[in-house]
């Protein structure tokens, strides 16, 4: 006989579980995570590595992963269930509806998106998740000093994020990390990254800075 779905609320949310921490229209951050720490946000945080060991390392900053399926939005919240970790939440959904309906204008501190899908095929590529659209929402949702790291295995790929940060007037490019042997099993950012890298691929980094206008 098939169980039930285990209850992982307050980890995994939909946007129809928002209602109780929208404010005027929007998410109030000290409600959904119980303090006024900074917010970050990981898109499409699939089962939720990054989240956990972010979570963990720097217990005095909120995250919020953002992944539209909910299959691997729940696994992410099941690993966060089981270690009770207060900082981080998974809200399952389409981040541009996020981005555009409920995140607070200026309030989230860092924007990590790594190895979004590239949808190889040419006619599937207005599929994919960066886009001049997606950047501006990122411009409206960081904070003065924000930061967006973006990284994936597909040099195409990365042109073209590079081309639509660098197009956007208020983004300004920032050194990136060099390449580092990992130090275990664990030591990646993304399940992905690690695999990938195991395979000997090269993954493509980049990092750049909001700054608001005058």
């Amino acid at each position: 006989m098939q169980q039930p779905p285990v209850d992982l609320k307050p980890y995994f949310l939909t946007i129809d579980d928002l209602e109780d921490v929208i404010i005027e229209g929007v998410i109030d951050w000290a409600a959904l995570f119980g303090n006024d720490n900074p917010v970050e946000i990981d898109v499409g945080s699939g089962r939720g590595l990054f989240l956990v060991d972010a979570g963990l390392a720097h217990r005095d900053v909120n995250y919020l992963g953002i992944e539209l399926e909910y299959r691997e939005g729940r696994h992410a919240a099941r690993r966060l269930k089981k270690r009770e970790m207060p900082n981080v939440r998974v809200l399952g959904g389409d981040v541009r509806v996020a981005f555009q309906k409920y995140i607070p204008p200026h309030s989230v501190r860092a924007v990590h998106v790594y190895f979004p899908d590239p949808w190889w095929k040419r006619k599937h590529r207005r599929r994919r998740l960066f886009t001049d659209q997606l950047v501006q929402q990122i411009a409206t949702v960081l904070q003065p000093g924000g930061l967006v790291h973006a990284w994936t295995d597909v040099a195409e790929y990365f042109e073209v994020i590079e081309a639509l940060m660098d197009h956007h007037e208020q983004f300004q490019t920032r050194s990136v990390l060099s390449e580092r042997e990992a130090l275990h099993d664990l030591d990646y950012q993304t399940s992905f990254e690690r695999k990938k890298r195991q395979a000997g691929c090269k993954i493509w980094r980049g990092l750049w800075q909001f700054c608001a206008g005058d």
